[in-house]
């Protein structure tokens, strides 16, 4: 079995909501590694995660030390970054056995062809303007060497946390599901329609739980969010896909 997860936002909210949902995210890792092949965390685990070449962000505990204590048991953990978590370097390889891969075009699963994309990058392009100017900003080396460099870590996390939590709370939780109108949905059938050989799409990003049939009889799905009602995918040994609820 493999398992899929995304958008819980560790670190947002009251520390009681925080506690709770980390709780919720560690509740959820126990029990499915009791069969898991492997567990894909699909970006935006962390509210916020700046990593420096010696300091990482305060916190988080409970959830690094179950990462930590599933792979040390043979449990594989994949993450793919998404917006809110993308500036990593080595410490959750090297802590906590995990591995860090920032798209996953194409991976074969139980005998499907699974494409894994948090949907940051997609939205940006989509959206243009100012959405992709600053996506473009987040992830230039530069900036990032400039932020890291000229930045006390005390002041430059308070101000990542900051923007973090506004960014998020300028929005709803959950954006309005778009189905074949959405750009994450679109990027899928672009890339069939060029010829790639997927059978399901696997997205988080919108915060949406949803799933959506493409022109190839093939399927997209998003993995909702964790504030409310947590959603996590489930490919099941006959390679058969699913959203479940926590």
């Amino acid at each position: 079995m493999y398992y899929f997860a995304s958008d819980m936002h560790l670190g947002s909210g009251t520390p009681e909501e925080c506690r709770k949902r980390e709780m919720q995210v560690v509740g959820w890792l126990d029990k499915v590694a009791a069969d898991a092949e492997g567990i894909f965390l699909v970006g935006d685990v962390f509210d916020f995660w700046y990593e420096y070449k010696r300091v990482v962000p305060k916190g988080f505990t409970r959830l690094l030390g179950k990462l930590a204590e599933l792979t040390d048991r043979g449990v594989q953990i994949y993450f793919i970054p998404g917006n809110h978590d993308m500036w990593q370097r080595d410490y959750l390889e090297k802590e906590c056995g995990i591995k860090v891969c920032f798209k996953v075009k194409q991976i074969a699963l139980n005998g499907k062809k699974v494409a894994i994309e948090h949907g940051d990058e997609i939205y940006a392009r989509a959206l243009g303007g100012g959405t992709r100017l600053m996506d473009t900003i987040f992830r230039s080396r530069i900036c990032r060497w400039l932020f890291s460099h000229l930045i006390h870590p005390d002041f430059a996390l308070r101000f990542g946390q900051g923007w973090s939590h506004g960014s998020r709370k300028s929005k709803d939780i959950a954006f309005p599901f778009l189905g074949a109108e959405d750009p994450m949905v679109k990027e899928a059938e672009r890339r069939i329609a060029s010829g790639e050989e997927i059978d399901y799409f696997v997205f988080g990003h919108n915060h949406c739980a949803a799933e959506q049939p493409l022109s190839g009889g093939q399927k997209a799905f998003f993995l909702g969010n964790w504030f409310s009602e947590p959603v996590y995918g489930v490919l099941d040994k006959e390679g058969v896909f699913t959203l479940k609820r926590v």
